[in-house]
């Protein structure tokens, strides 16, 4: 059974879809104002284990997650970069899809637009104004949150420290420090610092405010009642405090069954900012020559509940786990043995699968799954001179089958069979192979080591195999 730690509780709990085995699940997207950095993709590696292990389980999984174009920062930013806002976000955000991509990391299946949805946010902010949670001050609209009896519920906000409302404590930012608790904006009336963007609406000249935004589209798309909402911990107030209390005002009825956030992501033990100069995007890392998908299995191999911090030798780490699997896959592509043997290679699978369900089932204990994930890899490598080659087929299959949950190890296979392909293609090395099977055959076997070993300097690894053929790897895997 799984079970899942529950930020609205603060217990963990099973696992219980509000609907049999579907569960609705919306994540908090990105604002796409700039590049990503990591310390955002330590959500998003989040989102994409969960809803994977969730698959893997049995449940049918529709996950939403929403795209902030218009806030605070993209009109700030895009006037000042002297663009329209679509022009501006729309740059940005196919940026954010192919750092998604380089982590193979799932796209959602719904990705609503911030922008796309006005008129349901318009709707949804008359309703609250009609039943007496929302109220209009001046050209802006606001939530009242004296009026929402289990207001800061998640946050554990202490009720009797809410101050009693009042336009001296309105907020119109999108964001706003952690320890005041105001009255929200729903709609934000035109300034002229807003340019050129703005709704003619029946709330009157302006745009919608950050918090709203997430609560329609995720009750547009997943009903008034879904399963699961997840994001950084940053978020719980105000922001998922101040969803909560909009959506319920709306709809009189519970939001979400359960919240999940993840912890921070540090660099070299400290916050991540520019000045420090430890603020990296996933293209930086590329730069210094790490492959992007290195930086999924370091921010995945944590559980999402610890602070996590980033160095440059966890990435070093995380290719070594790399390696160990992809080391293992190729050693399966050159089991050549056909012989019956003792080996229950579905014993084998089985014990391994159910202590990587275990792990996982306990609210997600990744960092006990990898270690029964390279327990598997290392006990496989000793067989492999023992398996036969169904043997090799079945724990090929498994490691891909686990592939569901972790997504990358298919990726990092994929791409090392390109590369080796690449390289084999190489008229020069082809030549050299050429060559040492022509000196093998002539049982020339000084010049034969000599062409292996002018291979080795161009990093390819070729070993005799029985029965006369051989195996080609690089040597940097």
């Amino acid at each position: 059974m799984l079970k899942i730690f529950n930020t609205l509780s603060g217990q963990v709990e099973e696992f219980l879809p509000l609907k049999n085995n579907s569960v609705g699940f919306y994540s908090c997207g990105p604002t796409v104002y700039n590049y990503a950095h990591i310390g955002n993709f330590r959500a998003y590696v989040f989102f994409d284990l969960f809803k994977r292990y969730l698959r893997f389980r049995g449940f049918s999984v529709t996950h939403v997650m929403n795209i902030t174009d218009v806030d605070d920062k993209t009109i700030r930013d895009s006037i000042k970069n002297k663009k329209s806002l679509k022009e501006f976000t729309e740059f940005y955000l196919s940026a954010f899809l192919a750092d998604l991509k380089a982590l193979n990391i799932s796209l959602p299946d719904v990705m609503p637009k911030a922008t796309d949805h006005i008129a349901d946010i318009v709707a949804f902010i008359k309703k609250l104004m009609d039943s007496g949670f929302a109220y209009q001050s001046g050209d802006s609209v606001y939530f009242n949150i004296q009026k929402s009896a289990g207001y800061g519920t998640l946050a554990k906000l202490e009720r009797q420290n809410l101050k009693e409302n009042a336009e001296a404590r309105l907020d119109s930012s999108d964001e706003y420090e952690k320890e005041n608790a105001n009255d929200f904006v729903l709609w934000k009336g035109y300034k002229p610092e807003d340019g050129d963007v703005f709704w003619d609406t029946e709330l009157g000249k302006g745009r919608p405010g950050w918090h709203i935004e997430c609560s329609v589209m995720a009750m547009k798309y997943l009903g008034d009642s879904f399963d699961v909402h997840s994001g950084g911990v940053d978020l719980v107030f105000p922001h998922h405090t101040n969803e909560i209390a909009q959506a319920e005002a709306y709809s009189g009825k519970p939001f979400v069954k359960y919240w999940l956030h993840n912890e921070h992501l540090m660099v070299d033990g400290a916050k991540m900012s520019k000045s420090l100069g430890n603020f990296y995007s996933v293209n930086d890392l590329r730069e210094k020559g790490f492959n992007p998908i290195l930086l999924k299995i370091l921010l995945q191999k944590i559980n999402y509940r610890q602070i996590l911090n980033f160095t440059f030798a966890g990435l070093e780490e995380a290719s070594v786990i790399a390696k160990k699997i992809l080391e293992l896959l190729i050693g399966l592509d050159f089991v050549q043995s056909e012989k019956e043997n003792d080996f229950n290679v579905e014993k084998f699978i089985i014990a391994n699968k159910e202590k990587i369900i275990s792990a996982m089932d306990d609210d997600l204990n990744v960092s006990v799954a990898y270690a029964e994930l390279l327990d598997f890899v290392s006990e496989s490598n000793k067989l492999l001179k023992k398996m036969n080659t169904d043997q090799s087929l079945v724990i090929k299959k498994y490691i891909f089958e686990l592939d569901q949950i972790f997504g990358f190890i298919e990726n990092i296979y994929a791409n090392y069979n390109e590369k080796l392909k690449k390289v084999l293609a190489d008229e020069e090395v082809e030549s050299l192979i050429a060559s040492r099977q022509k000196f093998k055959t002539a049982k020339d076997y000084e010049n034969a080591d000599k062409q292996r070993a002018a291979l080795l300097e161009k990093g390819v690894v070729i070993n005799d195999l029985p029965g006369g053929s051989y195996s080609v790897r690089l040597l940097d895997l």
